[in-house]
């Protein structure tokens, strides 16, 4: 078990999508803490502004957000050497294979479609938990 806190950020331009997956990633979590931006230009800021050790352990990218999509904060992130090894993952509602393929291709290390259930939501949060630890561990 982890000692010290850790951190997602979240990236959806839906407040509801936001609270179902932050509520789901924070069960039996209690080092974990999840910051929440509404748009691909946000991240850029947010990150930005982080100091090199409160960076996130994970960016959870929504694939369709206002300003900047998945693929081009993918894009601009896989080209800056600070961020280049957070792992990060998309969740969309769209499935379209060009999309998950596009998203793969700029660096996403896994690509999720939003869950219809509070239960496929626990399973997609515990998928990115694992990944958010073992880049802690790396």
């Amino acid at each position: 078990m982890l000692k010290h806190t850790y951190s997602i950020l979240l990236a959806d331009d839906d407040a509801e999508d936001q609270e179902i997956l932050k509520d789901a990633l924070l069960i039996g979590e209690a080092n974990l803490t999840v910051d929440s931006v509404f748009n691909g230009g946000e991240v850029i800021t947010y990150l930005n502004a982080c100091n090199d050790s409160r960076l996130p352990c994970l960016i959870v990218l929504d694939y369709k957000m206002p300003l900047l999509n998945a693929e081009e904060v993918l894009a601009i992130l896989g080209g800056n050497a600070r961020y280049k090894n957070i792992p990060k993952v998309v969740w969309s509602t769209s499935g379209q294979p060009e999309h998950i393929e596009k998203c793969i291709n700029k660096g996403a290390a896994r690509y999720f479609v939003k869950p219809a259930s509070g239960a496929e939501a626990r399973l997609v949060a515990g998928e990115m938990i694992k990944i958010c630890k073992m880049h802690l561990k790396a």
